[in-house]
């Protein structure tokens, strides 16, 4: 299964509940923070909420 590099890019101070609990799902928390999670839809959907405060990569196994 594909992997994906998730980097923090934004601050999420001023964002909503919602955003602060995907980013801390993903195991994410400060800008320039970094982690490889696999593509899955669950993944995916945490993605959607917060796509403006990071980057996404995706990694070759």
């Amino acid at each position: 299964m594909a992997k994906l590099k998730i980097t923090q890019t934004r601050s999420k101070i001023g964002g909503k509940k919602k955003q602060h609990a995907a980013l801390q799902s993903l195991g994410l928390g400060r800008i320039g923070k970094s982690t490889v999670r696999e593509d899955r839809p669950e993944v995916r959907g945490q993605l959607t909420i917060v796509s403006h405060l990071v980057t996404v990569e995706e990694v070759a196994e």
